[in-house]
């Protein structure tokens, strides 16, 4: 896919003193520029046309290539004395450069993936040059063609002032939520946006937020292994914080273009280390009011959670690229959706909002509240337990066949895939 990002003759839109500070504002972190370059990236845009005025500061076009450069597209800068849009020779000056179909993205816009990828293709005459666009260079037959969808909030932000940078940060904070996130969500990320607008203009990294939520974690488990009920509480509010941080580091790395496969491996072993955590610490608080059976229970508990994140953390290695670990969930629900005949995969694919972190700390919570922790403490053994079956066997349903032609996993790549 090819985008082509146009930057207008400033002085007919805004004060030209102003051209290069706007185009180099961070938002959220991001230079305005580079956000809608990278924005374009992400929705697969593997070549970047940035179409610019002579008068624009060669400095401001090398330095955009060069930051751009280590995300793997190619990157052309393209200069005229004069680019509009409507008239056709000024595409006519970009022929040789132009693929068949492209993105259109005006330099100010601020929107997100999912807008890109579900813009309909549209022919040229119906176009709006002042939004993004899929566009073909080819006549598209009559009762195929698409009119403008009329605007709305949700497609994003038009920059036209550093007054309007605010405006663009609060849109971007409200959809730095993944696609497949349940409604059980929505709260907590309500919370969490004005703290990760915060960060987002600091120097803290997604990966220090994962780090300070391990840390809410082990305090949540020294609160439950004190015992007693106001001590659950604590760890039981605790334990909600440190969810929150968990919502927070996906949400800044979203934002901020922060994401990689070691940050989605490192967020996994935290969730996974805090759950250990949890559960060992309310096995040592059960264990100075009933004794032996509730440490029984507890190695028990913990046996089942280490299974369950071995396993699981195997399956994502088979069911996803080495480079997009974080597709994983979606890649499971699509397999669970094509194999909705079989009763397990349909069952498992409902209850799958049911039982993410998410609405977990929920449930830890409000269990801890109302007395019931040795419940929910008997329930989450059997779901660990469960977890490991079922993904075992999942494994052997979905990837049977990439099981069989890869080397039998080692302690090292166990360790690799924690």
């Amino acid at each position: 896919m090819q985008a082509v990002i146009a930057i207008p003759t400033f002085a007919s839109v805004i004060d030209s003193q102003k051209a290069a500070e706007l185009l180099l504002h961070p938002l959220a972190g991001v230079p305005l520029l580079k956000r809608i370059a990278l924005t374009a990236i992400r929705a697969g845009a593997t070549d970047i046309i940035l179409i610019c005025p002579e008068s624009v500061d060669h400095a401001l076009t090398q330095r955009f290539s060069q930051e751009l450069f280590s995300y793997g597209s190619r990157i052309r800068v393209i200069q005229f004395d004069t680019f509009h849009p409507r008239h056709f020779s000024s595409w006519a000056k970009l022929e040789e450069h132009l693929h068949d179909e492209f993105l259109w993205m005006p330099w100010n816009w601020i929107t997100t993936k999912q807008f890109l990828t579900n813009l309909p293709l549209m022919s040229m005459s119906s176009v709006d040059w002042a939004r993004p666009a899929h566009i073909s260079l080819h006549d598209i037959v009559r009762d195929q063609s698409v009119s403008t969808p009329p605007f709305s909030q949700t497609d994003g932000v038009k920059v036209t002032s550093l007054e309007r940078i605010e405006s663009a940060e609060r849109f971007l904070v409200a959809h730095s939520g993944k696609v497949l996130d349940g409604i059980h969500t929505s709260f907590n990320r309500r919370l969490c946006r004005p703290f990760v607008r915060l960060l987002s203009h600091t120097s803290v990294t997604p990966n220090a937020v994962t780090f300070g939520g391990v840390i809410v974690s082990v305090v949540s488990a020294i609160a439950f292994a004190h015992g007693g009920y106001l001590y659950s509480v604590l760890g039981g509010l605790l334990f909600y914080i440190a969810g929150l941080f968990d919502e927070m580091d996906g949400m800044l790395a979203r934002i901020k273009f922060a994401e990689s496969p070691r940050g989605t491996w490192l967020e996994g072993f935290a969730d996974g280390l805090s759950y250990l955590l949890l559960f060992g610490g309310i096995t040592i608080g059960l264990s100075l009011r009933y004794g032996r059976p509730a440490v029984l229970m507890g190695i028990l508990l913990l046996v089942g959670a280490i299974l369950a994140l071995v396993t699981t953390s195997l399956q994502r290695r088979r069911a996803t690229a080495a480079d997009r670990p974080n597709e994983y969930l979606g890649r499971m629900y699509q397999l669970l959706d094509k194999d909705s005949g079989n009763w397990i995969s349909r069952v498992v694919r409902q209850l799958q909002a049911f039982v993410r972190r998410g609405i977990l700390v929920y449930y830890i919570f409000i269990f801890t509240l109302i007395g019931a922790l040795p419940l929910i403490f008997v329930l989450a053994t059997l779901g660990a337990h469960l977890t490991w079956i079922l993904t075992l066997y999942f494994n052997r349903r979905f990837f049977a066949q990439s099981f069989s032609t890869r080397a039998t996993p080692t302690v090292n790549t166990i360790k690799e895939a924690l």
